[in-house]
């Protein structure tokens, strides 16, 4: 009878233990360890003096400040952006988050890509709409939208937080793969109302003069921005008045 000679495994390569060694290193502290550290930080950090003017992060840092508020049904708020010429954002997911690198890294178009959750109320975002630029998801307009339990004459109101895209890198804080905001956040509030005043027929906006009490600090990324502080509230006109 014939014997089949059983082949050694192949030993894996020293360079590749110690890349592997390197890369669970780095997941283990971007991913675990620093989001833990962050949470701790979190409770007694400055800036969440200002209450429900900014977002957060998943573990309680700072995210990016609210700069809008919209008021309507969540039908009349999607329709609102669909006809400004936003598009929603796809969930965020392991899929999505991959594609999302593959198609930055080969500036192929991605008009759904998705936006990392940020919290408000103790939730993520009800809504996330974007605006792409180019052709790769790298750069983009894109806003978060929180239904809050306040009302506006009855209809809801939607608190904001639009920020402009400008490149895939690792946060500054954790090491993690993220989007970099610009710090110009009230160019990116007034470009989402000029788009929506041009596709919404009967928009009505007024602006609240010192809704931010800190005019600047930086996000969860570690990104700056700053903001005159004033809030502008676009009432949509009923869909069916």
């Amino acid at each position: 009878m014939e014997t089949t000679a059983i082949q050694p495994r192949r030993k894996l390569p020293l360079w590749g233990k110690t890349v592997l060694g390197l890369l669970s290193i780095y997941l283990i502290v971007a991913y675990f360890v620093i989001p833990q550290m962050d949470a701790m930080k979190s409770r007694r950090h400055p800036d969440m003096a200002a209450g429900e003017h900014l977002t957060q992060t998943k573990t309680g840092l700072p995210g990016d400040p609210l700069n809008i508020a919209l008021v309507g049904s969540e039908d009349e708020v999607i329709g609102a952006l669909l006809a400004a010429a936003w598009v929603p954002a796809n969930a965020l997911s392991i899929r999505s988050s991959v594609r999302i690198a593959v198609d930055t890294v080969i500036a192929k178009p991605d008009p759904n890509a998705p936006v990392s959750n940020l919290y408000l109320y103790g939730r993520k975002e009800d809504l996330a709409f974007e605006k792409p630029i180019g052709h790769s998801p790298r750069e983009r307009h894109h806003v978060r939208l929180w239904r809050s339990a306040q009302t506006d004459h009855g209809r809801p109101l939607w608190m904001g937080a639009a920020t402009h895209d400008l490149g895939v890198e690792l946060s500054r804080t954790t090491g993690e793969v993220t989007h970099h905001i610009s710090p110009e956040v009230d160019a990116e509030r007034d470009l989402l109302l000029d788009d929506l005043a041009r596709a919404t027929p009967g928009l009505a906006t007024r602006w609240l003069a010192d809704f931010h009490p800190i005019l600047q600090g930086r996000n969860g990324g570690g990104d700056p921005w700053h903001t005159d502080g004033r809030l502008p509230v676009a009432t949509l006109a009923p869909a069916n008045p």
